[in-house]
């Protein structure tokens, strides 16, 4: 079978691309606000705070498989959750409501009134063009569609920033971290402490263990994943009484299986 982990990166080669990297460098609280404040230059960020509740968010989202990258509030009542998408996917709006809804339930303990949600903002950051438009950043919160002057004030923003943008009205400097995303040069100041933090990063060796033990615990998942697939498909076209002979083909040529790991699965199925 072909390695599922051919393309990922050892621990040397990461660059601030990679979400687990990304979320380390941005423990350092003053890059998080000086990022944070490019993106959203309206906004008065005077420091980044990382709450307890980030502990007990991050153990919900393990147990779904999903894990936040970075989350802090300002101390002025709103929360960020910035995401770092070394792969743009079609499900990504998606993965937002689910972030958004997962964030939600824990700012609001039981018996609470909903007027005491904290305003939010959901950050993707993206190599390539989610929508196609070539923006660099695409903004988005709850308008009413019957009139786009009436805007629902539910205190939810999703932000998604395009690495790869060629327009829009956003700053230099904004453009200039993007560009840092996408691997290109540039000279400026955060880029610059970014590029230092990333190197700091690297010699931490317990960060070091940590993005092992999960790559493994990800290869292994993935690895499980691909076998009830694999004995999936041929149980379902076993029902349909198609051929071993064709099954086999079929399986070899859609999971790039050699001939031994192919009759491995045949007989493990019918063995089932």
């Amino acid at each position: 079978m072909e390695n599922i982990e051919a393309k990922q990166l050892k621990w040397e080669e990461l660059s601030i691309s990679n979400d687990f990297l990304f979320g380390k460098v941005m423990q350092n609280p003053e890059l998080c606000k000086e990022l944070l404040q490019r993106i959203l230059p309206d906004l008065d960020i005077d420091h980044v705070e990382y709450p307890e509740l980030q502990k007990a968010i991050k153990e919900d989202f393990d147990a779904k498989g999903v894990r936040l990258d970075v989350y802090v509030n300002d101390g002025k009542g709103t929360v960020y959750d910035i995401e770092m998408q070394a792969v743009t996917s079609k499900y990504l709006p998606r993965r937002t409501r689910y972030y958004q809804s997962m964030i939600d339930l824990q700012l609001v303990d039981k018996g609470q009134d909903y007027d005491t949600l904290n305003n939010s903002y959901i950050i993707f950051i993206c190599l390539s063009d989610l929508f196609g438009k070539g923006h660099y950043m695409y903004t988005f919160e709850n308008v009413c569609k019957e009139d786009s002057e009436v805007i629902l004030n539910d205190g939810a923003k999703k932000v998604f920033l395009n690495a790869d943008g060629r327009n829009g009205a956003v700053s230099e400097e904004l453009k200039a971290f993007l560009d840092y995303v996408a691997g290109k040069p540039s000279e400026d100041t955060l880029v610059k402490k970014l590029k230092l933090a990333v190197e700091e990063a690297k010699k931490n060796r317990e960060w070091r263990r940590e993005y092992m033990t999960l790559l493994m615990r990800d290869r292994e998942n993935r690895k499980i994943g691909m076998e009830v697939g694999i004995l999936g498909t041929i149980s379902s076209l076993r029902d349909f009484n198609i051929p071993d002979i064709e099954i086999f083909q079929k399986i070899q040529e859609k999971y790039n299986l050699s001939p031994e790991e192919a009759e491995r699965y045949m007989k493990t199925e019918a063995g089932a």
